[in-house]
C-alpha cells in the first residue's frame, strides 16, 4: 500500500501498521531482543552477534529508531543503541488497546462459515 492510502485511516491505525511492519522482521526482533537483554550495545557487536552485514545491521537500526523503538548515541568512532523505555510502554498500550478491542467484540464466531 502507497503512503498516500494512509489518509483513509487513523492515525492509531497507521502507527500500529508501522510498528507492526517493523515488528514482522526477524532481525529487527533479534536487535530488540538483544537490546532489551543487553540494555545497550555498541553497532559492532551487534554484527558479532547477529551474524548480518554491518550495512544491514545500520539499516534495521535506522528503521528501528525513526519508530522511535530505539535511542542511539554516538561516543567517538562507536554508536551505542538501548530500548527507549518510555516508548515501549506506549507501544504496549497501543497494542494492548488493540487487542483488548478485538477480544470484547460481540462477535464470537470470526469466520464466514
Amino acid at each position: 500500500m502507497g503512503r498516500s492510502k494512509t489518509t483513509l485511516f487513523t492515525p492509531a491505525q497507521n502507527e500500529l501498521a508501522d510498528l507492526a511492519k517493523a515488528l514482522a522482521h526477524p532481525a529487527r526482533v533479534a536487535i530488540l531482543q538483544y537490546l532489551a537483554n543487553t540494555q545497550s550495545c555498541i553497532n559492532g557487536t551487534l554484527v558479532q552477534e547477529l551474524g548480518l552485514a554491518q550495512a544491514t545491521i545500520s539499516q534495521h537500526l535506522r528503521e528501528l529508531k525513526e519508530l522511535g523503538l530505539i535511542c542511539g548515541s554516538i561516543e567517538g568512532a562507536a554508536v551505542n543503541y538501548c530500548l527507549d523505555t518510555e516508548r515501549w510502554k506506549s507501544v504496549q498500550d497501543l497494542f494492548q488497546v488493540f487487542f483488548t478491542q478485538l477480544a470484547e467484540s460481540k462477535t464470537t464466531n470470526f469466520c464466514c462459515d
